[in-house]
């Protein structure tokens, strides 16, 4: 039984906040800000990271059509190891926000921190994405892009198995790049490699 609530505040526009992809060692962050009617309802919809990944497939399109309104925004690796991964987060959340054709009077965002959005309040909510629906919404947009986009450059560089682990750091992963060395899509802010391995391509 799906007991996440439907609005904090049910007298204003709430959009819900959540990225995926943080953890990775490969590709973007990726954030989705959706705003909800008020009269939704979903059995289904949970935290993305509670449901399988034909849940999550199947709840995305009924999101986007449902919505009142909803935006989608990469920040690439690139500019994650200029400015740090929880900057990127915020950053792509507030992108996620610009995209939206109605705008909220606040945000409901997922997790304890946020840089606040310009003339928009905001609440930060630790497991916001297993209390309310719009940031769950936001979780399964946020991660199905993410997981889509690392599908497509999967075929690439199939060596990481980014197919299966979708950029994290799995044994499968860093063996990739002891053996293959790191590439473009990597985030070369990150520890690359466990302590105990050694890369055979080393940074000259």
């Amino acid at each position: 039984m799906n007991i996440l609530l439907p609005f904090k505040d049910g007298n204003s526009i709430e959009a819900g906040c959540d990225e995926a992809g943080r953890g990775c060692l490969a590709g973007p962050v990726v954030a989705a800000a959706v705003i909800l009617p008020k009269d939704f309802e979903n059995d289904i919809l949970n935290d993305s990271k509670k449901l399988s990944e034909s849940k999550r497939n199947k709840l995305r399109p009924i999101i986007e059509n449902e919505a009142l309104a909803y935006g989608v925004a990469f920040v690439w690796q690139d500019e994650i190891d200029k400015i740090n991964i929880l900057n990127a987060s915020f950053a792509a959340m507030h992108r996620a926000v610009d995209q939206l054709e109605l705008r909220p009077e606040s945000l409901l965002i997922d997790g304890n921190r946020f840089n606040p959005y310009p003339d928009i309040p905001n609440e930060c909510i630790v497991k916001g994405d297993e209390k309310y629906l719009s940031i769950a919404a936001a979780s399964i947009l946020a991660k199905t892009y993410r997981d889509e986009y690392m599908d497509k450059i999967h075929n690439d560089y199939p060596v990481y198995d980014w197919n299966k682990n979708r950029g994290y750091p799995t044994k499968k992963h860093r063996e990739g790049i002891q053996l293959h060395g790191d590439c473009e899509h990597h985030r070369k802010s990150f520890t690359l490699l466990a302590a105990d391995q050694v890369s055979l391509f080393p940074e000259s």
